[in-house]
């Protein structure tokens, strides 16, 4: 079973993976004292096969590969940070593992100049896609033409 932790990083992952090159840069520019990384993997960019679920639940299947880019970094403070981000962006890789070594050193910090931005950018792109798809929504209905008798 999970432990809280692990539940919460896997969460804050998810946020940084899908945070812009510019959010970061502009996050880790604005930090008081920028952290020394060394790299231990990476970046590098690669494929990975995505599988699926028959009904969500059933029987595995492979859906297609996709195109990511992957970094390792450790900081001069000792916290190691990963990533696996969409897309060939290595600089944007790199970035993501930055911060997922920062959160684990101080997570408030990276929260406030980071994920509650990105957060927010999130929820207006659902937010406008939902609106642009119920405006594109069509209602049926059946019309009764009368009685056979």
């Amino acid at each position: 079973m999970m432990m809280e932790h692990e539940v919460e990083r896997r969460d804050v992952m998810g946020v940084i993976a899908r945070a812009s090159r510019d959010e970061m840069r502009g996050a880790l520019d604005a930090w008081p004292e920028k952290p020394e990384a060394e790299i231990l993997r990476g970046p590098e960019a690669g494929m990975i096969m995505l599988r699926g679920r028959t009904g969500g639940g059933g029987a595995p299947f492979n859906l297609g590969e996709a195109t990511v880019a992957r970094a390792t970094v450790r900081l001069s403070s000792g916290e190691v940070g990963f990533s696996c981000v969409m897309g060939r962006d290595l600089e944007r890789a790199r970035l993501a593992a930055i911060f997922d070594a920062l959160w684990q050193r101080e997570a408030e910090a990276v929260d406030a100049r980071l994920l509650r931005g990105v957060r927010a950018r999130l929820s207006a792109e659902t937010r406008k896609t939902a609106e642009e798809t119920a405006a594109t929504r069509v209602n049926f209905f059946t019309m009764v033409r009368g009685e056979d008798e």
